[in-house]
């Protein structure tokens, strides 16, 4: 859906845009680690040991090659947290009890979650504020936001009364298919203003940027990409009142 190439570059956008942004990479993957050029041995702790062993967020915060765009890590050892966490007490709470403190430095925490409604991304929904859902322009995005839509009204209703969604990013859009063209009309018929203008492109530079370990902003600044993430960082400021 371009979950981690969102998290990536509308971070680097915003802390473009002279914003102080944390990412945390909640995703076993690490798309988002390596994405911003890390690799195993370059960071000691993770959000791992944040999740499992109570090791303080700040303790695992990493500077990024990108002037304040800070990262939390993540690690295939991510993968077994979804088993270790099942004894805890009130173990859907463990990542908002971990931010309570740290996230009052930041302008804005963005928090990559992997693509499964499992115990990981419960605790990032119950952390959360706000959720963004980025929406590949075909067929079957829009099959998979139904259940989407269900597992946030089951968090609202359980977990985390406060949260909503702030919006939809549409994502992969090409201007040559009639079916980009039809899933962009249900999502704004959808979701009205929810939905944002601001559309990313489906471009080579942007597939390109995460094997060198850089955002579009700073891989190619010109591309058509960097502009998209630039415009939706501007508009994603005006929405919260930063702009």
């Amino acid at each position: 859906m371009g979950k981690s190439t969102t998290a990536i570059n509308l971070g680097a956008a915003l802390a473009a845009a002279g914003e102080r942004v944390l990412l945390v990479d909640a995703d076993p993957q690490a798309n988002t680690t390596s994405g911003l050029g890390f690799r195993k041995g370059d960071f000691s702790h993770t959000v791992y040991e944040v999740l499992v062993g109570d090791l303080p967020l700040e303790d695992a915060v990493e500077p990024s090659r990108v002037k304040d765009l800070f990262l939390v890590p993540s690690s295939i050892d991510l993968a077994g947290a979804e088993i270790e966490m099942v004894p805890r007490f009130a173990r859907e709470h463990q990542l908002a009890r971990s931010l309570n403190g740290p996230r009052a430095r930041y302008h804005t925490v963005l928090i990559d979650c992997p693509p499964s409604l499992g115990l990981i991304t419960v605790n990032a929904l119950t952390a959360a504020d706000e959720v963004l859902i980025p929406i590949q322009c075909e067929y079957y995005a829009l099959e998979g936001l139904t259940q989407l839509l269900r597992n946030i009204a089951l968090i609202q209703s359980n977990l985390n009364p406060r949260l909503k969604i702030e919006g939809v990013v549409l994502t992969m859009y090409t201007k040559r298919t009639h079916l980009a063209a039809d899933v962009v009309g249900q999502v704004r018929e959808h979701f009205g203003e929810v939905a944002y203008e601001t559309m990313i492109p489906r471009t080579v530079r942007l597939a390109e940027a995460p094997s060198y370990g850089e955002p579009i902003e700073s891989f190619d600044p010109g591309s058509r990409g960097a502009k998209a993430y630039r415009d939706l960082a501007a508009e994603f400021r005006r929405r919260h009142g930063r702009a």
